[in-house]
C-alpha cells in the first residue's frame, strides 16, 4: 500500500516514452498457450499485472525466459513462453482474483487441451463485467461449461466446432478469447460484432504469424478457419495508445509541452480531436504525437464513451480531471461501463465542481484552481486522473492504494520527475 505525494504547479516538458500496450500483452501472453513451441515476445512493459499473469502461467506449467533490453529508446523486456505441456488446467482463485484478464486463459487452454477450470475473475470494481459472452459463444462452439464452487468447468469432445457467433455488444475481452479458441477448431467461426481495437489487431497479426487463418482484422466481422495446429515464433507488441492518451492530458492539465515517443496516432484519433476543440495544439509524426498547450485557454468539451473507434472508455477519468480545470461546463456521458465515476468524490475533496447523474453522466464545471488533499484510488484509469489532479493542485496531495497504477502504468513516477513533475513515492515501510 505506498503512497505517491505531487506538489502541484509545474508544467511538464520534454520527452515521455510510451511503453508496450498492458491490454494488447495480456492476451497476447496466453495465446502463446496455443502451441507446445517457444513464443518470443518483445516490447512487454514492467507491469503488475505482467507478473501477475506470468505467475499464473508458471503455475499452469508454461517455462518463461525474460530478457530486459533496449528497444525504440527506453527499457523494456523480451519474454519467451514455452508450455511444451502443461502440468495444471486449473487457474486458480489465488493468481485470478488478483487480475481480471486472468480469463484470457480459458480459450486457449480449452482449444488446446480440451479441459479448463478457470476461477470466476477479479479486477478493477467498476462495476458487473459478465463472461456470459465469452461462456455462450464457447457452448456454441461445441463445449460443455459448468459453473461449480466459483468455477468456470468446461470440457470438449475432440475438438471445438466452427460456429456463427453474435456478440450482443463489442466485448474486448470475450472477442481475444473466442478468437483465440476458434484458431484451433474444427471448422470455420464467424464472430459477429467484433471488437475492433487496435489490441484485437495486433493480437491477430500474431495468431496469423502462427500459422493461423483469420480474416477482417480492423473490422466488426471476423472468420477464422481452423487450423490442427499453430507453431511458435517471435512478435513485437504494438505501443499503450491509453498510456499515450493519459500523458497527452498530463501535458494539456499542465499547460506544458510533451513529446510521446512511440505513440501512434492514429490509434487516439477521437481524443486528440477533442484536445483540438479543446484549444491544446497537437503536431504528430510517424512515430510520435506532440502535445502543446502552453499559453493555451482550454474549453470543456462533451465527452461520450465508446467502442473503438469512439472515445475510449479507459481516458474518462483522465479527461474528467482535465474539465475540472477548463473553462465552461463538460458533459461526460459513460456508456461502456457502469459504476466507473468513482473517482468523482476524490475529485470534488480537491475543489472540482461536479454533478453526478445516475450511473451514466456526468456535469462538469470547470473551476480556476484544484487544492491538495489526501485522496484515495479506486482503480487504475481513475488513479491516474488523481494524479493528473495533484499535478496542478495548489499544494501537497497524497495518492493513497497506488497499487492500482503499477498495474497498468510502468515507471510512472520516473517519467513524470523527466519531464519535470514533483512526484514521488512513498513506500509502506517508510510510513
Amino acid at each position: 500500500m505506498d503512497k505517491i505525494k505531487i506538489r502541484g504547479g509545474r508544467q511538464l516538458f520534454g520527452k515521455v516514452y510510451i511503453s508496450g500496450a498492458k491490454n494488447t500483452a495480456l492476451p497476447i501472453i496466453c495465446a502463446s498457450l496455443l502451441t507446445d513451441e517457444p513464443v518470443t515476445i518483445k516490447n512487454i512493459p514492467f507491469l503488475s499485472d505482467i507478473t501477475s499473469l506470468n505467475n499464473l502461467l508458471l503455475q499452469i506449467g508454461t517455462k518463461i525466459d525474460v530478457k530486459e533490453e533496449e528497444l525504440n529508446g527506453h527499457k523494456t523486456q523480451t519474454i519467451t513462453y514455452h508450455t511444451p505441456e502443461p502440468s495444471s488446467l486449473i487457474a486458480p482463485y489465488d493468481y485470478v482474483r488478483k487480475m481480471r484478464a486472468s480469463y484470457y486463459v480459458l480459450g486457449p487452454l480449452l482449444a488446446k487441451y480440451r479441459h479448463v477450470e478457470l476461477s470466476l475473475p477479479g479486477g478493477c470494481a467498476i462495476g458487473a463485467r459478465p463472461m456470459d459472452i465469452h461462456l455462450t459463444s464457447l457452448e456454441q462452439m461445441g463445449a460443455h461449461i459448468e459453473i461449480k464452487n466459483g468455477y468456470v468447468v468446461a470440457d470438449i469432445d475432440g475438438r471445438l466446432k466452427g460456429a456463427h457467433v453474435a456478440f450482443h455488444s463489442a466485448s474486448v475481452g470475450a472477442t481475444c478469447n473466442i478468437l483465440m479458441a476458434a484458431t484451433l477448431a474444427e471448422g470455420t467461426t464467424v464472430i459477429e460484432n467484433a471488437a475492433k481495437e487496435p489490441e484485437i489487431a495486433d493480437l491477430i497479426d500474431l495468431l496469423n504469424k502462427m500459422g493461423a487463418k483469420i480474416e477482417g482484422a480492423n473490422t466488426s466481422t471476423l472468420t477464422i478457419t481452423g487450423v490442427e495446429k499453430l507453431h511458435g515464433m517471435t512478435h513485437e507488441i504494438i505501443n499503450d495508445r491509453i498510456e499515450a492518451g493519459s500523458y497527452a492530458i498530463a501535458a494539456a492539465i499542465t499547460k506544458g509541452r510533451l513529446e510521446l515517443v512511440n505513440a501512434n496516432a492514429e490509434h487516439l484519433k477521437t481524443p486528440l480531436d477533442i484536445l483540438r476543440k479543446m484549444g491544446v495544439k497537437i503536431e504528430t509524426t510517424d512515430n510520435s504525437i506532440i502535445v502543446d498547450a502552453q499559453n493555451c485557454t482550454l474549453h470543456g468539451e462533451d465527452v461520450f464513451t465508446d467502442y473503438y473507434p469512439g472515445f475510449p472508455t479507459d481516458l474518462q477519468a483522465q479527461f474528467m480531471a482535465l474539465m475540472c480545470v477548463s473553462q465552461g461546463a463538460a458533459m461526460i456521458t459513460e456508456n461502456i461501463w457502469e459504476n466507473r465515476f468513482m473517482h468523482v468524490p476524490e475529485l470534488m475533496r480537491m475543489g472540482a465542481n461536479i454533478n453526478v447523474h445516475g450511473h451514466a453522466s456526468a456535469i462538469v464545471r470547470g473551476v480556476e484552481k484544484l487544492s491538495a488533499a489526501p485522496v484515495m484510488s479506486t482503480d487504475l484509469r481513475a488513479s491516474f486522473a488523481l494524479i493528473l489532479a495533484g499535478l496542478v493542485a495548489e499544494g501537497e496531495t497524497i495518492v493513497n492504494r497506488v497499487y492500482h497504477l503499477d498495474r497498468g502504468y510502468e515507471h510512472l513516477e520516473e517519467k513524470f520527475k523527466a519531464v519535470g513533475a514533483d512526484i514521488e513515492r512513498i513506500k509502506e515501510s517508510d510510513w
